[in-house]
């Protein structure tokens, strides 16, 4: 699964790696603990005069779907299983044609002791630094207690994908479940709205997951990350664990 990351990067860096563009006054928080039901870019596609523009956007992570009676369903739907991502009323609509990505820089994982009394957190990252994009979905919220107009009245929230973790190898050990990485080539695909084809679009995402997963590094990391308050460059410091 993926209940903590981390995404420091500048909107600038953003623009630059994804090859997206985004509003000038789009403002992000630059964190190291990156928690359920906060802000965190994304982003997407959108078609405008029949040509698609790659944009970044901030949302709330935990998403809440249109039908939803008020956003408090978000804080249960920070992950969506791709097993069952086709079929869930919460996902089902946004998967469709509201697919979006979401870039981190690492995430967070926590590994059991032997004995099954303590657990040590571990930060999954790529070997070169380079942001992680995440499959995600997104949803816009109209809330029923704004007035038409105001700049409350939507709410922009999104999901992340997770899969099984590979059989072996050093991720197996840390959690049962992987967020869904996506290439560059991918990504493409994956946010276009057009793509109709989503059962197919999922295979290919799922496909390559492992392989990509297979390139990222694991650093033991300070407990202190367990506690959200905790925000700081500290916490991604590799330690002895």
């Amino acid at each position: 699964m993926c209940g903590r990351y981390v995404m420091a990067r500048a909107v600038g860096d953003l623009v630059a790696e994804l090859e997206a563009e985004a509003e000038a006054s789009l403002e992000l928080r630059a964190s190291y603990n990156v928690a359920p039901t906060t802000d965190v870019p994304i982003v997407l596609e959108r078609i405008i005069e029949g040509v698609p523009h790659r944009q970044i956007h901030v949302a709330t992570w935990g998403l809440v779907p249109g039908w939803a009676k008020d956003p408090a369903v978000g804080v249960r739907a920070f992950n969506a299983r791709s097993e069952t991502v086709q079929e869930k009323p919460t996902f089902r609509a946004a998967f469709k044609s509201r697919r979006c990505g979401v870039p981190v820089q690492g995430y967070y994982e926590w590994k059991k002791s032997p004995d099954g009394k303590s657990k040590q957190p571990y930060f999954v990252h790529s070997s070169d630094g380079a942001l992680i994009t995440f499959a995600g979905l997104y949803e816009w919220w109209k809330d029923p207690a704004q007035a038409d107009g105001s700049p409350e009245q939507w709410l922009l929230s999104c999901t992340i994908l997770t899969m099984p973790s590979p059989p072996e190898g050093e991720l197996a050990t840390l959690h049962d479940r992987l967020p869904v990485p996506l290439s560059p080539e991918a990504l493409t695909d994956w946010l276009n709205p057009e793509n109709k084809d989503t059962r197919t679009l999922l295979e290919a995402a799922l496909a390559q997951a492992w392989e990509l997963a297979g390139t990222w590094e694991l650093d033991a990391v300070s407990a202190a990350v367990g506690n959200v308050r905790n925000d700081t460059p500290e916490l991604i410091a590799p330690i002895t664990p």
